[in-house]
């Protein structure tokens, strides 16, 4: 098993989105990129430490490449809005990827470089940094999108990034990936 981890916007639908892939063994909301020591989800929402929300996907290779996983990231939200998704706001909320080693750090940086020159994103504000520490999320936003699937913000904003997951990514997809 091998990891990677991701934050573009609210943990929730990021989480979910990539629960839905074959070959992701599990994904755990936490915390990364910030300063502060053992944040607590209050902290991070102030904006004050500097953490963004992210996702810790454990994957195995044989199944899912690294270079999928970009894939899905890049689909399931903006790139090209600084510190914002939907309409979730602050720099908790940025697009980044946390690399962690130098392996993943050169491929994010190529696939994200080529996404831009091939026009499929203009402007791509997604920081990809070495991972230096992920802070676990509080128990109850782990698997919050499958505990809580009539919450009025997961059917809003998480349920249609499963549904894109799903359709373009999913066995029976029939779209190339």
């Amino acid at each position: 098993m091998e990891r990677a981890t991701f934050g573009g916007g609210c943990f929730w639908c990021v989480e979910a989105a990539l629960e839905a892939l074959d070959g992701v063994d599990s994904v755990t909301s936490g915390y990364a990129g910030g300063h502060t020591e053992n944040p607590t989800y209050e902290e991070v929402c102030s904006g004050r430490t500097g953490h963004a929300e992210v996702v810790q996907v454990e994957y195995d290779p044989a199944d899912v490449a690294y270079e999928d996983l970009l894939e899905v990231f890049f689909t399931i939200h903006d790139p090209t809005t600084k510190d914002r998704e939907g309409p979730d706001v602050g720099s908790q909320y940025r697009s980044a990827i946390y690399a962690h080693d130098d392996e993943q750090l050169e491929t994010a940086a190529a696939f994200a470089a080529e996404l831009e020159s091939e026009g499929l994103y203009e402007g791509i504000v997604t920081e990809i940094d070495p991972l230096e520490t992920f802070y676990e999320a509080e128990e109850y936003h782990q698997n919050y999108f499958e505990k809580n699937p009539n919450d009025a913000y997961c059917s809003m904003h998480a349920a249609p990034k499963v549904e894109k997951v799903r359709e373009k990514f999913g066995p029976d997809a029939t779209a190339e990936h």
